[in-house]
């Protein structure tokens, strides 16, 4: 197996990019060998800081638009997305959560997927979603 080799980019984007500023120290994406790493999303409006309200649906339609604006303004789309990491706060959110998430994919293009349940997240969030993409615009 080759190594991997090339410029390591690390992203940290804001409300301009449409996309919440970081809460703690991160880069919103760092992209290494053709991938792109992209920390977890909150379920935070870019535009007013805050937590959305509505629950879970709401919740992860807010995440799942914050992570296309990161993939955006690196240079990526959602359709690259290879793999996912969702973090609930309960099982009980799965089915809902599942319905809103899965809104955001063509089902032949689905990435791998892992979610688990956590006792707590900050700002008070019932979801959060970390992904790694593919570098480049074609599906």
């Amino acid at each position: 197996m080759a190594a991997m080799s090339g410029p390591i980019v690390r992203t940290v984007l804001g409300p301009v990019s449409g996309v919440p500023l970081p809460v703690a120290p991160y880069s919103h994406a760092v992209a290494y060998g053709g991938l792109i790493y992209i920390t977890g999303q909150m379920p935070i409006d870019p535009e007013t800081g805050e937590l959305v309200p509505g629950g879970i649906v709401a919740q992860t339609r807010q995440v799942m638009e914050n992570l296309k604006a990161v993939l955006s303004a690196v240079g990526s789309r959602l359709e690259r997305a290879l793999y996912v990491r969702a973090y609930l706060t309960s099982m009980e959110l799965y089915a809902d959560f599942n319905s809103a998430y899965a809104a955001y994919f063509d089902a032949k293009l689905l990435p791998a997927r892992t979610c688990v349940a956590v006792s707590g997240m900050a700002v008070g969030a019932d979801v959060e979603i970390d992904m790694v993409a593919a570098e480049g615009e074609s599906a």
